[in-house]
């Protein structure tokens, strides 16, 4: 039994010593003690207990030994020295004695003795003088440091930056605040650790970040992202002694597919609750109408027009959002003056309008449609630093003051890779393609090294049949979860494709010995081809098509405000242009009503989200600004709905 006992205990002190020299320690519980307060007394959070003890979640036993770590809490405790006067005793000055050397005999300092001898603070010490020496009763006052401190949000500010910088994970920060608002709004006050200034985390644009998903070890995220677990240490000090853990943010080698894998994207700020400046706003619209080509000799004659003329049907459809818009701000109560000019799609028409009209107190241009002309507007305005909203374009020339609201093709891209990486462990990677996305397939390839490259076969002649036959795709497809990219501009080959796909889903039959084979398509590039009559929404849902967009549809189930007054008015439902033109215009007037200018409103306001389009700018180094945020979408029952990440 003794030896027992003496085993016993070389065992406890081996594993105390190990405690210790992890930086840990131990807490015995006594009765009536909480979690809260003892992680109040270690100067932690009950979040971090939890961590090394799940059991304490249920229930805290007395007795039981708990493993605390070591406080992230760098400041000491604050130590007050307090005196109390108790007497005096008095003292007859020998010969030799000073003031100093009565204050180290009697442990009191030199004011001390002239307080209450206030002769000597105008004749000098001599001997004889009788002195009354106090005496004091010391003791000390320990004010302990709180583990939690109070955090004002700053602008740009989502869950996952703060996260960051606290050094802790998402699921930890929202335990510190369990009423937090799920999108954080700046100027929110909520609960962080206390550390040091100098201990906070700070975000480098350079880099790209990431969160840790469960389960997710150094192999995986090697493989994942091909970073070393040395590399990733190195980056994120702290990480080699906490090892991984779940809603942990990474500071990682910036790559633009990773970059979308926090939770950011997802916090969509409502600036309507937001209004400060109720001033009246000046904004411009300028649209290719090109109304000097409509003839109005008939009805019939100016609906062929309009039919036929895509300059002025877009821009209609454009204008007929934006005019919605401009009555739902006014209801808001904020004032406005709004200019629409017709450009006519002519750099010399926009010439013109620049130079006949004053400009002086205009607060942003949306528009033109077309790049040559917004260059034009964009480069006139620039001395003035007035904004050019650049509202569908593409490629423009990014001045400082262009506003560039399209997000770009590559942006598109990275989103759906960046989806996809997250789940390649588990699922096999299929690339097909025709000829003129060869260059893509080879992209994909790289991203995806252990995937299956499939081509488009060919003609007797060898020029590009467009299609594939069933055996090349059956013959790759591999039992479980299969990924799919097609990377196509080819109706025909896209019918021919996704109609194969579709047909080689199967369920897992025990009794024939076939296994589950899965399939979900997924494009880097949506195009019409997909949105052809000849490709089957029946497969498309099937296969939950995968795709990154810049809108996503509205839901008419939703009982859209702005749906409905946009049917009240013109009786039909709105299409994208139309809902471009709302949201966009709502966007541009909400900014200018909650920030100095639309140029401070980048950095105050992280993103925001209308019926179908979100915004969330950033600034290049040497140029303007460019959306950088899109939609993870897919088809689902026969309908697209938002992929929530």
């Amino acid at each position: 039994m003794k030896k027992i006992i003496y085993i016993f205990s070389l065992v406890l002190v081996f594993c105390c010593a190990t405690i210790q020299a992890q930086n840990y320690r131990t807490h015995k519980v006594k009765q009536g003690e909480t979690i809260e307060n003892i992680a109040k007394r270690y100067n932690v959070t009950p979040f971090d207990i939890y961590g090394l003890n799940p059991d304490s979640k249920k229930a805290l036993r007395v007795n039981s030994v708990l493993i605390i770590p070591k406080s992230r809490i760098s400041i000491e405790p604050k130590i007050t020295v307090v005196k109390e006067l108790t007497g005096f005793k008095e003292h007859k000055v020998k010969r030799r004695e000073t003031l100093y050397s009565l204050s180290k005999k009697y442990n009191i300092t030199e004011d001390d003795i002239k307080k209450h001898n206030p002769f000597l603070y105008s004749e000098n010490l001599k001997k004889g003088d009788r002195l009354k020496i106090p005496l004091y009763k010391t003791s000390q006052k320990v004010e302990i440091v709180e583990a939690i401190k109070t955090y004002t949000v700053l602008p740009k500010e989502g869950k996952w930056r703060i996260a960051y910088k606290f050094g802790i994970t998402m699921a930890e920060l929202e335990a510190l605040n369990p009423n937090m608002n799920e999108v954080l709004k700046v100027g929110e006050v909520i609960n962080v650790p206390n550390i040091d200034l100098n201990e906070e985390n700070t975000i480098d644009e350079a880099y790209s970040y990431y969160k840790v998903l469960p389960k997710e070890g150094f192999y995986r995220l090697k493989l994942k992202i091909g970073i070393e677990q040395t590399e990733l240490e190195a980056l994120n000090p702290g990480l080699e002694e906490s090892g991984l853990k779940e809603g942990m943010i990474l500071k990682i080698p910036f790559s633009p597919a990773v970059g979308e894998a926090t939770d950011e994207a997802s916090e969509s700020l409502s600036l309507v609750d937001s209004i400060t400046d109720y001033n009246t706003k000046h904004i411009v619209v300028m649209l290719p109408f090109r109304l000097n080509r409509v003839t109005f000799d008939s009805i019939a004659d100016t609906k062929r027009q309009i039919t036929n003329d895509p300059f002025l049907s877009r821009s209609l459809d454009f204008h007929s959002g934006v005019l919605v818009a401009l009555d739902s701000l006014k209801k808001l109560g904020i004032s406005l003056k709004a200019d629409v000019y017709d450009t006519k799609n002519e750099i010399s028409e926009v010439s013109r309008i620049i130079s006949s009209n004053n400009f002086d107190d205009v607060d942003a241009v949306i528009g033109p449609l077309m790049p040559k002309n917004l260059d034009k507007v964009a480069s006139s305005l620039r001395s003035s630093n007035i904004p050019v909203v650049s509202p569908i374009t593409k490629d423009v020339q990014l001045y400082d003051n262009v506003i560039q609201s399209r997000p770009s093709d590559e942006l598109l891209k990275n989103k759906i890779i960046a989806f996809v990486k997250l789940d390649t462990l588990s699922s096999h990677i299929m690339i097909i393609s025709d000829s003129k996305n060869t260059s893509v397939s080879n992209m994909l390839k790289r991203e995806f090294n252990y995937a299956t490259q499939i081509h488009s076969r060919k003609d007797k002649k060898g020029k590009e049949a467009n299609y594939v036959l069933v055996d090349d795709i059956k013959d790759n497809l591999k039992p479980g979860n299969n990924i799919v990219f097609l990377e196509t501009q080819n109706i025909g080959f896209a019918s021919n494709v996704t109609s194969i796909l579709n047909s080689l889903i199967q369920e897992e039959n025990i009794e024939e010995l076939e296994e589950e084979i899965s399939i979900v398509l997924a494009t880097t590039n949506i195009n019409s081809a997909f949105e052809n009559d000849e490709v089957s929404n029946y497969n498309l849902s099937n296969l939950q098509f995968h795709f990154a967009t810049i809108s996503k549809a509205y839901n008419e189930d939703d009982n859209n405000t702005f749906v409905k007054a946009y049917e009240n008015i013109y009786g039909v439902t709105p299409n994208k242009m139309a809902v471009r033109g709302f949201d966009l215009t709502m966007d541009v007037v909400l900014r200018l009503s909650t920030s100095d200018d639309l140029y401070m409103s980048v950095n105050e306001t992280p993103q925001t989200e209308y019926v179908e389009n979100k915004f969330a700018y950033k600034k290049k180094l040497f140029g303007g600004y460019y959306n950088d945020t899109v939609y993870l979408v897919k088809y689902d029952d026969l309908k697209i709905v938002e992929v929530k990440q």
